[in-house]
């Protein structure tokens, strides 16, 4: 039987598969079955979307490697706010703790509303009344995380194992049923690296594509508070979903590169979709809508676990509001859960152009929040050497470094080709420090 959290306390009650499970349900969502489309749109090559696909896949795979370490030997919650915070001071910690938790709601608030347009597909009467929709399964799914952590973990459980198989019979159907493309039908005729006779701002475009797709394989993390055993754990579940995700996204990409040809994909909106029509035709549109839900519920729980656990951790070192310190007997950071769902709830209601222009701001912040995660680990083993490690990066210091290097090559070029997304980002930095010297005033 579960016991009660000590006050203001969490619960330590997950374990392996729960990581895992949180790992594939908090980074496949919409990504796989959207950005095929304006990636092929962008680069027009199926070796060039494939190799950059494998170089996040093994970015990703590698910061898994690093975060580990971080993940094992600091075991609190909050993540890249924990590595910052204890590595560089209050300040830097706020400031990557509030990036990561804002750009975290635009994700939440963004996915209840996309999920509600679909439901909107399968139920027409509900046309219009999107935002509304969105707002009350927000509210729906605070109430079963209110509930505890237990109820929670065994929902995300749920939906993460019907994602996986969901996808992977979508690789199968394709490479079954489905004709392949000939050299003729592989080929672009109107990729932006065609029209413009440069591959980089196509190849930054894609790359932003990607890591956004990708954003979530370090989710584990989160709960190393949470974990019967992290040193034992935490691994084995972040390895093995990384590897799961690489996995399915890897095969999605050559499925829907094996059936739909290039100029086609990349007009394609929805190429997961477009696949599956091609095949059984328009009566298939209600199915892969459906999977699409359930894509969505399952990142969307992740969020609404992970995101609330930094608000818990700030709060708890002075950097947010006493209350959000607030443990229910179930486990739930109750108060920093209901401010996350009141936040994201108010970014919908606002509109879904606000989300959406958030959402894309969001993937600066993601690639700031592993920025710093790397320079954590490098700035904690000279500050902190005898500092108890159950799992070492490989390769130390090389791999950090290069890491950090990949990581700021990508936010510098994220800068220069999308310098209206990114702007906002940069005014956030410049206004934080004020913001920062409010919050410790206030906790004073």
């Amino acid at each position: 039987m579960t016991q009660p959290a000590a006050k203001n306390g969490l619960l330590k009650i997950l374990g392996v598969g729960f990581g895992i499970a949180v790992t594939v349900g908090g980074t496949i969502g919409t990504g796989i079955l959207r950005k095929p489309g304006p990636i092929a749109e962008q680069l027009g090559e199926p070796w060039l979307i494939m190799a950059l696909w494998a170089a996040v896949s093994l970015y990703a795979f590698l910061g898994t490697l690093c975060t580990i370490e971080l993940g094992t030997s600091v075991p609190k919650a909050g993540a890249w706010y924990v590595y910052a915070q204890r590595a560089f001071g209050n300040y830097a910690g706020f400031v990557v703790g509030i990036n990561s938790w804002l750009g975290t709601c635009s994700a939440l608030g963004f996915g209840v509303y996309t999920m509600s347009e679909y439901l909107a597909l399968l139920i027409p009467e509900l046309g219009g009344s999107e935002p509304y929709v969105a707002a009350v399964i927000l509210l729906v799914l605070s109430g079963i995380h209110w509930i505890g952590l237990a109820l929670a973990s065994s929902f995300q459980n749920i939906m993460s194992v019907l994602k996986g198989i969901g996808l992977f019979v979508f690789v199968a159907v394709c490479y079954i049923y489905g004709d392949e493309v000939s050299a003729e039908q592989m080929q672009s005729t109107t990729s932006q690296i065609l029209a413009t006779g440069s591959w980089i701002a196509p190849v930054i475009f894609s790359l932003q594509a990607i890591f956004y797709t990708y954003d979530g394989w370090y989710t584990a993390a989160y709960f190393s508070e949470e974990d019967k055993d992290p040193s034992k754990n935490l691994p084995k579940s972040m390895i093995g979903g990384i590897l799961l995700i690489i996995a399915i996204y890897l095969l999605c990409n050559m499925a829907i590169l094996h059936i739909l040809p290039m100029d086609e994909l990349a007009q394609s909106k929805l190429a997961a979709a477009d696949a599956i029509r091609l095949i059984f035709g328009e009566g298939s549109g209600k199915i892969v809508t459906l999977f699409l839900m359930i894509s969505i519920l399952g990142i969307v729980n992740a969020q609404l676990l992970f995101n609330p656990r930094v608000l818990y951790s700030m709060s708890r070192d002075g950097l947010f509001l006493p209350a959000g310190t607030n443990v229910n007997r179930g486990g739930t950071p109750a108060v920093a859960m209901l401010i996350t769902s009141g936040v994201a709830i108010l970014l919908i209601l606002i509109g879904k152009e606000a989300t959406e222009k958030l959402s894309d701001i969001a993937t600066f912040f993601f690639v700031l929040g592993y920025t710093s995660g790397f320079a954590s680990l490098l700035a904690l083993r000279r500050k902190e050497p005898s500092l108890p490690r159950p799992w070492k990066v490989p390769l130390y210091p090389v791999l950090p470094i290069i890491m950090l290097i990949c990581s700021l090559a990508f936010l510098v070029g994220a800068v220069i080709q999308d310098l209206g997304s990114s702007q906002y980002a940069l005014l956030f930095l410049v206004i934080s420090y004020p913001a920062y010297l409010l919050v410790r005033r206030a906790n004073r």
